[in-house]
């Protein structure tokens, strides 16, 4: 009795569904993108182990590519959706649509919260202060931005900067190499989604990793 009243004390509280976090999973799917896609694949599943304890997390994938191709799936539970659907993907060509990855992100916060978006991306070919207005909206609406870039590009750089800081959120540099900080990040900012800023201080002093580096931009916000 003594250890199943343990196990008991150890399983998770599961919240409603109306109760979980939400993360939307925003990717540039352009032809650069190929390697760092087959990675996120493999390294996603991460973002739902570390919120479990938490009540659980809903992500919706959202990506585009080729010549205006924008695409959102319904929101996910689990880690094997997730991956099956990315695994399905493949990147194709074609210009930045960040402003469409806002647009979709704003309609969908109307209607039901949306707790944080990341976006994993290496470059913006449209008009950065319309990006920034989208940001700024965002930004009313409580969802911060958290913008991660590979490789450098300046302009880039100073875009996703100046939307993190208007949404409260974060910027974050990375290389393509580098699949265990991107791993780290993405599962710190799942479990700001799924528990806000203290279950994210509490993360940073048990993992440390990436999470105190995102609390220090998230402070400055």
């Amino acid at each position: 009795m003594a250890d199943f009243l343990e196990k008991v004390a150890k399983t998770p509280v599961v919240k409603p569904a109306a109760d979980r976090g939400r993360l939307m999973f925003a990717m540039d799917a352009t032809a650069s993108r190929g390697p760092t896609w087959s990675s996120a694949c493999q390294i996603q599943s991460r973002m739902f182990d570390e919120t479990a304890a938490l009540g659980g997390l809903e992500i919706q994938l959202c990506y585009y590519r080729g010549q205006m191709a924008f695409s959102a799936t319904p929101w996910l539970r689990s880690s094997e959706d997730l991956k099956r659907r990315m695994c399905e993907v493949s990147c194709i060509g074609g210009m930045t649509q960040i402003g469409r990855v806002l647009t979709h992100a704003l309609r969908e916060t109307r209607r039901r919260k949306v707790n944080a978006l990341v976006f994993v991306g290496d470059c913006v070919e449209e008009s950065v202060g319309r990006l920034c207005q989208q940001a700024g909206e965002l930004g009313l609406q409580g969802v911060p931005l958290f913008l991660f870039q590979e490789g450098y590009d300046p302009v880039a750089e100073r875009a996703f900067r100046k939307m993190a800081q208007l949404t409260g959120g974060a910027y974050f540099p990375f290389n393509a190499g580098s699949a265990h900080q991107l791993a780290d990040l993405l599962s710190a900012v799942a479990v700001y989604a799924a528990g806000g800023r203290a279950a994210l201080e509490d993360f940073g002093s048990r993992q440390g990793g990436a999470a105190p580096k995102l609390l220090q931009q998230l402070s400055r916000g």
